[in-house]
């Protein structure tokens, strides 16, 4: 009798860990809410507050909630992919309602985003994709196009088979991706790419890379960088040489070095609009009306 019951005992303790170790079953995600607009907080994770880029993003989102009267939760991951995600858990600590991610690393962060799912809080990703998790909608600009663009500026400017050199952003990210095979697509065919090598969206680097570029190959005509920190850091590195630069993201520092003469070109995008479109579609979901998976920014190509 007491070994049957000892079995049985054992048989519910298994049973009892075994339900424990489940997966939480996925809250919805619609994002449809009775809330009101200042009840509603807003977690915002954003890749790098020390690039001039993502404080415009981060300025759209701040005015648009502000304007609906709508608290904003902001934290800087400072290029660093372990405290985004660190911080993304945080903020799905805290029960945000919604969630805006700028991506440092679109895997890395990948397993935050899913916590957020499980949580039911829906989430918005800017400028940069996520690969794992559900994702109510991806605002950017299309860098593939933007990658072209820079690279049909050079050949205007330079003509067919010009020597150039391509500094490329964070590893991982979508937009590094993105605007490398935008650029890859036109100058693997019409220039001769000599050299490429990431400078981590940051300007100091890009001084750096710029400078071994152009000591590695003296015969360089043009470098195409991914955005405009790294540009601007390659302007300090050419110097007086004739070397054109075109960058990307159309930031206030870039505009400035365009009137100046001395940055040729920059593929604009407009960074406050997509926070501000981050926002709008939060109010949309908050309405239970669809929002499209993803959207895109116009970007406008500024030259001297």
């Amino acid at each position: 009798m007491m070994k049957r019951l000892a079995i049985i005992l054992l048989t519910v303790v298994v049973f009892l860990a075994a339900c424990s170790l489940e997966s939480p079953v996925k809250k919805d995600q619609s994002g449809k809410t009775n809330k009101k607009k200042s009840d509603i907080t807003i977690g915002v994770s954003i890749s790098t507050l020390n690039n001039p880029f993502f404080v415009s993003i981060k300025n759209g989102i701040e005015k648009e909630a502000k304007k609906n009267g709508m608290k904003v939760k902001v934290v800087d991951a400072r290029d660093d992919s372990a405290k985004q995600t660190n911080d993304i858990e945080d903020l799905v600590q805290q029960q945000v309602d919604y969630l805006i991610v700028n991506p440092t690393d679109s895997s890395a962060i990948s397993s935050a985003v899913e916590s957020a799912n499980h949580e039911g809080i829906p989430v918005i990703t800017l400028d940069r994709s996520v690969d794992k998790g559900k994702v109510a909608t991806f605002i950017a600009s299309d860098n593939v196009e933007g990658g072209k663009m820079g690279a049909n500026f050079i050949i205007d400017q330079l003509g067919e088979n010009a020597k150039v050199a391509e500094l490329e952003g964070v590893p991982g990210a979508s937009a590094t991706r993105e605007r490398g095979k935008g650029f890859h697509e036109v100058a693997d065919q019409k220039l001769e790419v000599v050299s490429k090598q990431s400078a981590k969206f940051d300007r100091a680097e890009g001084l750096n890379v710029a400078q071994n570029m152009i000591q590695a190959h003296p015969d360089i005509q043009a470098i195409f960088a991914h955005n405009d920190e790294m540009a601007l850091g390659a302007i300090e590195a050419i110097g007086d040489k004739d070397i054109i630069v075109v960058g990307f993201d159309g930031n206030e520092d870039a505009m400035k070095s365009i009137q100046n003469k001395q940055l040729n070109a920059t593929v604009a995008q407009q960074p406050d609009v997509m926070g501000q479109k981050a926002v709008t579609s939060i109010l949309q979901l908050m309405d239970g009306k669809k929002v499209d998976a993803s959207i895109k920014i116009p970007l406008k190509l500024v030259t001297q």
